[in-house]
């Protein structure tokens, strides 16, 4: 990975800024509703002492019967039809019964369903009526109350019998239907709306079980008040829905209703604000909203006595609404409950615009530092490409040293970061190396002149003992020594022709050759050096012509014979051949034999590097020269030299590319 790349990968932690900008804005956001619930649970508790101060009339106890108003106009049939509306908010009757009161305009309602598997049935006139199924109901108002039975041997229409004597004001003729089937039986009147009702009673008798006949459950009659709900409309704060919950959690009064004002935010910004911002919202229940008893977990506490507030989503979009419940207390006892709710728009806009402020802030931060490293980054590498460039023309491609480069100043010497220390160190250590390489790259020249002399004074000492008549038992010793001697003279042999070779090579003058010709002779000649070695000369049928120094070509070629035919079995083969290419020709010479080492492949052609083992007594030495001067000739051609595996791994070829030597231009 380059540098530019690590530091933009590093640039990407000031990501973690719009992060910790979000959890900013969203605690921010936390902490604004939670101000906001904690002042309307104050408002709810104020309202709330000034209702029980002005003494509004609220229920006592938290048993009653709540009568409902009715959704749609009711036709008194027996089914239930009607009612559907107003089932989930149905009230038990006994053990096995539901009852409903609604309330309209025309008159006050009343629909139980008894679940009853085994029936006894009489009408109401019947004597032993108390002893058969029936529904007990019982009326009271401010003057008195008063029973009555009702029952029917069948399904239809039928009148309900008094039980108890007249009273003022409550009716002596119910009329009412009976429906029944397999699951029981169903009871469905309507009484005059001008009865002052204050009790209700019902009671369910079952003729196979038994018990008492008229047993009734007597409860206060609950429903809203519309004095009461203007008493809260006074005390409300504005732009608040207002409730009063009985103890047992019926609605009691209402004023107000919920209008959030303000800019309605768009659906992507209320996307945003429901995705990344809001927390610990709850979800609407809008069949909920206008329930005669609705149930919230707020609501739940404050029948408990403690005050709570809960955030949930509105129906229109981008509002919240806020809730708080706080009990109404009255000496001490529940009297109530109140429910105040308020839409807002405000909190989801503002906290919007917080967070869409604060990443736009952000990403432009983010988007300058970025810049700001990646072109820090982008000088730098130029920097460390400029030092790698000069590092590379630095040393040349025969292991000499750039002189020129070094004699002038090394690129950012002058720095004064970390770069300029790595720049002068380099040009201390190309300093250092350059003497040691001219020191190694002269050593030979300078020891091949330095050996001659002790070298002829060591063979004319041991010429003058061969003449001063040496026992025979010494001559081996005589004969091992001048062995040595001529070994040491091939080795100073070998330095001196390796320089000479490399100025004879760069000195050399080119011509226009026709290089078949310079293969085809040198093939010719390798033959009687092969011996039993099968030699094999590849040439192109048309003369192939190039611009170049023939005798330095010829004795790279002497050198690459000589290698393959060390490596190459008694019975094996070589094949040298030549072929055009692209600007220039290819020379390949093949060999059978083992492969070449990996380690080794990309160091064959420099100098003092040999594949062979070490040389045994009576072996020419080798130094390693060979190959490096196939390679300084390739170069004076502008071309290359290479070696590789045969794919059928039965050998190796090295390859000499020649593209030709440069021609002189004219004036």
């Amino acid at each position: 990975m380059t540098l530019r790349r690590k530091l933009l990968l590093v640039a990407l932690c000031t990501l973690a800024l719009p992060v910790a900008g979000w959890l900013y804005v969203r605690q921010m956001e936390a902490l604004l509703r939670q101000g906001q619930a904690q002042a309307l649970i104050a408002s709810a508790r104020a309202v709330a002492r000034s209702l029980v101060v002005t003494n509004v009339p609220l229920p006592t106890g938290d048993k009653g019967w709540y009568v409902q108003r009715a959704v749609n106009p009711i036709t008194v049939d027996g089914y239930g039809d009607d009612w559907a509306p107003m089932t989930p908010w149905s009230q038990a009757l006994g053990t096995r019964g539901k009852l409903l009161l609604a309330r309209d305009a025309d008159g006050f309602y009343l629909y139980a369903d008894i679940r009853c598997a085994r029936r006894t049935r009489a009408d109401a006139d019947d004597p032993g009526a108390l002893h058969a199924d029936h529904l007990t109901l019982l009326l009271a108002n401010g003057t008195g109350k008063r029973r009555y039975l009702i029952a029917s041997a069948a399904p239809g229409p039928l009148q309900a019998r008094p039980l108890d004597p007249p009273v003022p004001g409550l009716p002596d003729r119910i009329d009412a239907w009976w429906q029944e089937d397999g699951s029981g039986y169903r009871v469905e009147l309507r009484l005059p709306p001008t009865l002052q009702l204050t009790q209700l009673g019902a009671g369910v008798y079952d003729g196979v079980a038994g018990g008492n006949p008229l047993a009734v459950d007597t409860r206060p009659l609950l429903h809203d008040s519309k004095s009461i709900s203007h008493e809260l409309g006074q005390l409300a704060p504005g732009n608040v829905r207002a409730r009063i919950l009985s103890p047992s959690g019926w609605l009691l009064a209402q004023s107000g209703h919920l209008g959030a004002g303000g800019r309605q935010p768009g659906w992507f910004a209320s996307v945003v604000y429901r995705l990344l911002l809001a927390d610990h919202l709850a979800e609407s229940k809008p069949w909920t909203e206008l329930a005669p008893r609705p149930s919230l977990p707020e609501v739940d506490k404050a029948r408990a006595g403690k005050p709570d507030a809960i955030w949930r989503w509105g129906e229109q979009r981008g509002t919240v609404v806020l809730s708080a419940a706080v009990p109404i207390q009255r000496q001490g006892q529940l009297a109530g409950v109140l429910l105040l709710e308020q839409a807002s728009r405000a909190v989801p806009l503002l906290a919007n615009q917080a967070l869409f402020g604060l990443l736009l802030t952000s990403f432009a931060v983010l988007l300058a530092a970025g810049a700001v490293l990646f072109g820090f980054a982008t000088r730098l590498s130029l920097r460390l490409g400029r030092l790698r460039d000069a590092a590379e023309r630095a040393q040349l491609d025969d292991g000499h040293l750039d002189a020129h480069l070094l004699g002038s100043r090394f690129p950012m010497v002058d720095a004064e970061d970390e770069i300029g220390d790595l720049a002068r160190s380099f040009a201390r250590l190309f300093e250092v190396v350059g003497g040691y390489t001219d020191y190694l790259r002269t050593l030979a020249s300078k020891l091949s002149h330095e050996l001659n002399t002790p070298l002829a004074i060591v063979k004319s000492s041991l010429d003058n003992l061969e003449h001063a008549g040496l026992p025979a038992d010494a001559q081996p010793y005589l004969a091992r020594a001048r062995d040595g001697v001529g070994r040491l003279g091939t080795l100073v042999r070998a330095m001196s022709e390796s320089s000479r070779m490399e100025r004879a090579i760069a000195a050399a003058e080119p011509e226009d050759v026709d290089l078949r010709e310079v293969v085809r002779g040198c093939a010719d000649a390798y033959r009687a050096l092969a011996g039993a070695r099968r030699l094999e000369c590849s040439l192109p049928d048309a003369p192939l012509y190039l611009h170049c120094a023939p005798e330095p070509i010829a004795q790279a070629l002497d050198k690459l014979f000589d290698n393959a035919l060390s490596f190459t079995p008694p019975e094996g083969w070589l094949r040298l051949s030549l072929h055009a290419v692209e600007g220039g020709a290819e020379i390949e010479l093949a060999n059978q034999g083992p492969p070449l080492p990996a380690a080794m492949q990309g160091r064959l052609f420099d100098s003092l590097v040999s594949l062979r083992d070490k040389a045994t007594p009576g072996d020419a030495p080798h130094l390693g020269l060979g190959l490096y001067v196939v390679r300084l000739v390739a170069e004076r051609h502008r071309g290359t030299a290479s070696a590789r595996n045969l794919d059928d791994g039965s050998g190796v070829a090295f390859s000499l590319s020649l593209q030709g030597m440069p021609r002189p231009r004219l004036g």
